[in-house]
């Protein structure tokens, strides 16, 4: 059985910055797609950032140059870095694995993923 788990999320203000985490159990870290999601109030789920099993990465428009997906598969932990954040950013946050849609060194950045964390909250203010 998958489970994701998300920690880390924090009420901050803008400027600022933190490190979202995701301890991921089974033997599949290694071998699929991982990908950071948020959801604000009132809008759709949107894709953040993936990384592939070669390690290429794609971010959201909105969020390069500010957060960077990384992970240690040593320690099953999937990470998402953001600095400079903006009250735009505050959502809860979610990660997510195996997508059937994913290739090495490609993972999208729609919810095609089938497993799920339960989320972390990000809130950011002026």
């Amino acid at each position: 059985q998958v489970q994701l788990v998300e920690s880390g999320g924090d009420s901050v203000l803008a400027g600022g910055s933190l490190r979202l985490s995701c301890e991921a159990t089974g033997n599949f870290f290694n071998s699929h797609c991982m990908a950071w999601f948020r959801q604000a109030p009132g809008k759709e789920r949107e894709g953040v950032a993936s990384i592939a099993r070669t390690g290429s990465t794609r971010y959201a428009d909105s969020v390069k140059g500010r957060f960077t997906i990384s992970k240690d598969n040593a320690k099953n932990t999937l990470y998402l870095e953001m600095n400079n954040l903006e009250p735009e950013d505050t959502a809860m946050y979610y990660c997510a694995t195996d997508s059937p849609a994913g290739i090495a060194w490609y993972c999208p950045l729609t919810p095609e993923y089938n497993f799920w964390g339960q989320g972390t909250q990000v809130t950011v203010s002026t």
